[in-house]
């Protein structure tokens, strides 16, 4: 049969300049089942609810505060070694159309655990909704998409390898999840030391969450750890702070009401 020839859009070269590296990368799965009832009923009662990914981002920002491994990455310049960071760096992954075609585009955001829920929710919410050209790494990753492969393949080894410059262009860890779909990954390849993804969330807060993690970089063991920790966020400081939420758009429910009642 005769078919066409499809040339490769900007979005698909990163996809697969991403992938010539991550094959590369020896990852294991972690996972741990969660029941995340009070963050679901928690949430629930906000007047405006921040998103998931916002959730897990923060939370796992949070558990990388008690955890070193998850702020460290292996690269290759100019001697192997591991390299640490003094603080997370997420890349969120956002799925946004292109001329027409779906492509994948990760937003850095800078230590996640310092802000708050709405914050980050509006970071992603921008991200997600904004044009294209008008989100800074969306722009970054464009330009370099535009160049010849060699090129290309050379500023992505270097950002991969450079241990003081590598947060800054490829973060500490990745967020990608399709659970609004009412599908998960069990396995995705990334180049990021660890990546966080998580399942369909139940109406009683079940779910599953996982970790994928650079066996080079650190263990099974840690990782089992950081669940549980991750486990803990989300139950406890996440609601905490979701709690804050309910009671501060309850204050601006009532005054409103009270201001109305006055006129």
């Amino acid at each position: 049969m005769r078919g066409r020839a499809i040339p490769l859009s900007l979005p698909r070269r990163m996809v697969i300049d991403m992938l010539h590296f991550a094959i590369r990368v020896p990852t294991v799965p972690v996972q741990r089942r969660m029941c995340l009832a009070p963050v679901v009923l928690a949430r629930n009662a906000c007047a405006e609810r921040p998103s998931w990914s916002a959730i897990f981002t923060k939370a796992y920002a949070l558990t990388a505060r008690e955890f070193p491994e998850l702020r460290r990455a292996y690269v290759q310049f100019p001697w192997p070694h591991l390299y640490e960071y003094p603080a997370s760096v997420a890349a969120v992954v956002c799925q946004r159309e292109y001329r027409g075609e779906p492509g994948l585009f990760p937003i850095l955001v800078k230590d996640p655990a310092a802000l708050s829920l709405s914050e980050l929710s509006g970071l992603i919410r921008h991200a997600m909704t904004a044009p294209i050209d008008e989100v800074r790494n969306f722009r970054r990753m464009l330009k370099v998409s535009r160049l010849p492969l060699r090129l290309r393949r050379l500023l992505l080894w270097l950002s991969l390898n450079l241990g003081r410059q590598r947060a800054n262009y490829i973060g500490t860890f990745g967020l990608s999840v399709y659970s609004a779909l009412g599908a998960e990954s069990l396995h995705p390849l990334s180049q990021w030391t660890t990546l966080l993804n998580y399942g369909p969330i139940a109406p009683d807060g079940n779910v599953n969450v996982r970790v994928i993690y650079d066996h080079r970089t650190l263990d099974g063991a840690t990782v089992a750890n950081a669940l549980a920790c991750l486990d803990s966020k989300l139950n406890v400081a996440i609601v905490e702070e979701l709690a804050r939420m309910e009671v501060l758009s309850g204050s601006f429910a009532q005054a409103a009401k009270t201001a109305v009642a006055t006129m």
